[in-house]
C-alpha cells in the first residue's frame, strides 16, 4: 500500500462515525511541520501568523513548542479577542481603522499590554488619538515596504503593502510617533510575501521556476541590505523589542539576517497545495477536509456534494482547492468544484461508492477554516480523532 493510500485509510477510519462535509489536522503532520520550521529559523523565534491557522486549541498546541513565541493577528478585533483569552504577545500585522476597538484598547491595560498595532502612516496615529478611550500607552510596529524595483523603479515585485521604503522614511514616522504622548515605537516588521508566498518550483514550468528563482535571490539580496540600513536608522529614534520578518517560504533565508530578530510563519503548520512548489523545504500536508460522494453519473465519474471553495487572490487555478485522496481523481474542466456539486473524474472513481469520503486539500491555510466550525484532530499515530476543536467560526468569531 502506498503511503498516499495508507493515509487515506487512517484519515476514513478515523472519521468513519463523522458524516462529510468534516475537516480535519494530521496532528502528526502538524507537529512534524512545526519542527521543521524551527530548525528552519536556526534558533530565532517564530511567532505565529493566526490568519494561517484560525483555531484557538492549535494556536495553543504550537505556541506550546519550543521555538514559537507571540502571535501575528489580522484584524483589531482579532487581536482583542485572543489578548483577553491569554495570548499576551499579539502583533497586528495589518493598519485598522476599527474605533472601536482602538477606543477599547487604549482603555484597558491589560489589552494595550498585550496588543501591538501597526502603523505605516501618520493619518493611523490621528485616527487613533481621536477615539482614545483612556491614558494607556498604545505600543507600534512600524512596516517596511520590501518590494523589489527593477528598471529605475518601472517595475515593481511585490505586494502593495506599507508606503515606507526607506531608512528616512521609517526614522521619520518613527520620530513622530515619540513626539506623541501616548505612543511607543517598539518593533517593525517587513513581510518579504514575493519570496516567502511564491513557490519556486512551479510543476511543468521549467522556465517560470528559473525567472523566479532568480527574481527572489535579487529580492532577498536587495532586501537584507536594505532592512538592515532602516533598522539601523529606527534604532537611533527609539528602543525596539523586536524586528520581524519572513514568512513560511523564506524562513531559513530571514533568519540568517543580523538585523532580524524573529521570523513570522503560520502556513507552513497547514501546509496547503500553494507551498508545495519550493525547492527549500517539504511540508506534510495536515489540513484537508473531505466531501461525499453522492452520485455515480458513468465510468470513470463521481459527483460530491459542493466543495467550491475558492481562496483569496488573482482568481485561477492554482486557487481552487485540489481533489488529494484517492488520488487519480481530477475537476471536469467543464464544471470545476461547484457550490453543491463537483464531478470528479479518473480510474479510482470507479472504486467509490456513495457514501464515501473524497479528501481534498484547500489551496491556502487558515481559509479553510471559514467553511468550517470544527476541526477533527486526528492522533498521529493511531487512527482516531482525539479531539474536536472550534475554529475561529465555531467560536462565533467573524474577524473579516
Amino acid at each position: 500500500m502506498s503511503a498516499a493510500a495508507a493515509d487515506r485509510a487512517r484519515y476514513d477510519r478515523a472519521t468513519a462515525h463523522l458524516e462529510a462535509p468534516v475537516a480535519i489536522v494530521d496532528l502528526g503532520a502538524f507537529d512534524d511541520n512545526a519542527r521543521d520550521l524551527v530548525r528552519r529559523a536556526g534558533g530565532k523565534p517564530i511567532r505565529v501568523a493566526s490568519k494561517s491557522v484560525r483555531c484557538r486549541a492549535l494556536l495553543e498546541r504550537v505556541l506550546a513548542r519550543d521555538g514559537f513565541a507571540g502571535i501575528m493577528s489580522f484584524t483589531l478585533a482579532e487581536s482583542l479577542w485572543l489578548a483577553r483569552e491569554g495570548f499576551d504577545d499579539v502583533l497586528l500585522a495589518y493598519p485598522s481603522a476599527d474605533r472601536d476597538g482602538f477606543a477599547t484598547l487604549t482603555s484597558d491595560p491589560k489589552l494595550a499590554a498585550a496588543v501591538t498595532v501597526l502603523v505605516d502612516d501618520i493619518s493611523q496615529l490621528d485616527l487613533i488619538e481621536s477615539v482614545r478611550a483612556g491614558t494607556e500607552e498604545v505600543r507600534v510596529c512600524l512596516e517596511l515596504d520590501t518590494s523589489l524595483r527593477m528598471f529605475g523603479g518601472r517595475v515593481r515585485i511585490g505586494a502593495l503593502r506599507s508606503p515606507l521604503r526607506t531608512p528616512e522614511q521609517l526614522a521619520e514616522l518613527a520620530r513622530a510617533v515619540v513626539r506623541r504622548p501616548g505612543f511607543r515605537v517598539v518593533g517593525l516588521m517587513a513581510y518579504e510575501g514575493h519570496v516567502a508566498g511564491v513557490g519556486d518550483a512551479v510543476a511543468g514550468r521549467p522556465l517560470r521556476s528559473r525567472v523566479i528563482r532568480l527574481m527572489q535571490t535579487a529580492a532577498r539580496r536587495e532586501l537584507a541590505a536594505r532592512r538592515a540600513a532602516v533598522v539601523g536608522a529606527v534604532r537611533t529614534v527609539a528602543d525596539l523589542e523586536f524586528v520581524n520578518g519572513g514568512g513560511t517560504g523564506s524562513v531559513q533565508h530571514t533568519a540568517a539576517e543580523d538585523a532580524v530578530t524573529e521570523i513570522a510563519a503560520g502556513s507552513g503548520l497547514y501546509q496547503p497545495r500553494l507551498f508545495d512548489n519550493y525547492t527549500s523545504f517539504r511540508g506534510r500536508p495536515a489540513a484537508l477536509f473531505a466531501q461525499p460522494v453522492v452520485r455515480r453519473p458513468g465510468v470513470g465519474v463521481v459527483t460530491v456534494l459542493g466543495g467550491g471553495y475558492p481562496a483569496s487572490g488573482a482568481p485561477g487555478p492554482d486557487r481552487l482547492p485540489v481533489p488529494y485522496l484517492p488520488e487519480g481523481l481530477a475537476y471536469d474542466p467543464m464544471e470545476g468544484p461547484g457550490e453543491v456539486q463537483t464531478p470528479l473524474l479518473g480510474t479510482a472513481a470507479d472504486d467509490l461508492l456513495i457514501g464515501d469520503k473524497v479528501w481534498f486539500r484547500h489551496a491556502k491555510a487558515g481559509e479553510l477554516c471559514e467553511r468550517f466550525d470544527l476541526l477533527h484532530l486526528v492522533d498521529g499515530e493511531e487512527d482516531r480523532v482525539v479531539a474536536s476543536v472550534p475554529t475561529y467560526r465555531g467560536e462565533g468569531r467573524t474577524f473579516l
